[in-house]
């Protein structure tokens, strides 16, 4: 429970919004607090008191915060967008995932090509500055991308799940 302190004689914001009498074993009190009116009026709108009680009831007591916030996130999501839901910013940001993805696996591969094609580097002291590959951090990268011809690399994307 969110707070387990003794409520005021305040009314929770459920109780507020839906004209009634708060009593001290209200469901709603705990995570709809009397200074959060929209957090509720936005979950009643998408899922409706009934309904948020009987999922409250059902869920254990140590859940029950988890749940709140679960539910007024998906209210807010289904409010902004109405088709999808929290889906929609699931799949935008799956998207972006991969997006990112295939960025890091190109800017790895032009890496790799420039570090196999790139004679050794002398430090000021006359001995060579190691190559990526024995830096432990890169994990072998450069054998990994030398193997793949730079066509292949650039076009091949298989191993990429995409959404959609």
């Amino acid at each position: 429970m969110r707070n387990q302190e003794p409520r005021a004689s305040s009314s929770c914001a459920a109780c507020k919004f839906l004209k009634r009498r708060c009593i001290p074993t209200c469901i709603f009190a705990p995570y709809f607090r009397s200074d959060e009116p929209k957090k509720f009026a936005r979950v009643h709108k998408v899922f409706g008191a009934s309904n948020v009680s009987k999922i409250l009831i059902e869920v254990p007591e140590e859940q029950r915060e988890d749940t709140v916030n679960s539910l007024a996130y998906e209210a807010e999501a289904r409010l902004t967008d109405p088709v999808y839901g929290c889906i929609g910013a699931i799949a935008l940001l799956q998207r972006k995932m991969v997006e990112l993805q295939v960025d890091l696996a190109i800017a790895r591969a032009r890496l790799a090509r420039y570090a196999a094609n790139s004679p050794p580097i002398l430090n000021d002291h006359g001995s060579m500055i190691p190559t990526l590959a024995e830096f432990p951090a890169c994990g072998g990268l450069v054998d990994s991308f030398s193997q793949i011809s730079s066509s292949d690399t650039m076009n091949d994307f298989s191993q990429f799940p995409f959404i959609f």
